[in-house]
């Protein structure tokens, strides 16, 4: 345990931080799944959910770039992989 009071901040503010990192992360990968469980199950008749499914996926993903938790890139590799598998969907 730090005995410095600048060591013991430090090590509250990078907890709080680890939490709310994981807590991004995790958000993600859910959205992630759900959409991409959606597309999978692609039909006319969820088109709309499918859609407003994968908005809500893109802000997530955009606001942990934003927040920093998620690399730029990897971000826009999820979206990336999203859009390509939704026009897959769609096409066929």
């Amino acid at each position: 345990m730090a005995n410095i009071k600048s060591s013991k901040k430090r090590i509250k503010v990078s907890e709080r931080n680890r939490l709310r990192n994981r807590l991004y992360k995790s958000t993600v990968r859910t959205m992630y799944k759900k959409s991409m469980q959606s597309i999978q199950n692609y039909n006319e008749s969820n088109k709309e959910d499918i859609s407003k499914i994968i908005s809500i996926t893109y802000s997530k993903i955009d606001k942990a770039v934003k927040k920093k938790v998620l690399h730029a890139n990897s971000g826009a590799s999820k979206k990336s992989s999203l859009s390509k598998a939704l026009k897959k969907a769609l096409s066929s």
